[in-house]
């Protein structure tokens, strides 16, 4: 699903997911705890994002910020990058078996 060889995407059914309500216009919303990235928390439709998956696709240049609120929200969508990883994995998920997505879900 990764572009980037040897890349270790945390939970990948749910990173699939996260990238495909992205895609389809959603924001994810994040708002910053502490400087060293203590307390910050990602939002999805109203739903909390696992925060090693928000920090992939942080780290990973998956993400752009589009606006930022006055309370300091940071709103973010898909990057050029991110766009490609979605387009990825969907055809990287599109090739699995159901017994291999179960294993996926299941395993990670």
């Amino acid at each position: 699903m990764s572009d980037k060889p040897n890349a270790i995407i945390p939970a990948r059914a749910e990173t699939l997911g996260v990238l495909r309500l992205i895609g389809r216009g959603e924001l994810l919303l994040m708002l910053e705890g502490d400087a060293d990235g203590y307390g910050t928390r990602w939002t999805l439709g109203g739903q909390q994002v696992q925060p090693a998956i928000a920090r992939y696709l942080m780290d990973g240049g998956y993400l752009a910020e589009i606006a930022r609120s006055e309370l300091g929200v940071r709103r973010l969508t898909l990057s050029a990058a991110g766009k490609t990883l979605r387009d990825n994995g969907l055809r990287w998920w599109a090739s699995l078996s159901l017994r291999e997505k179960l294993e996926v879900i299941v395993l990670g």
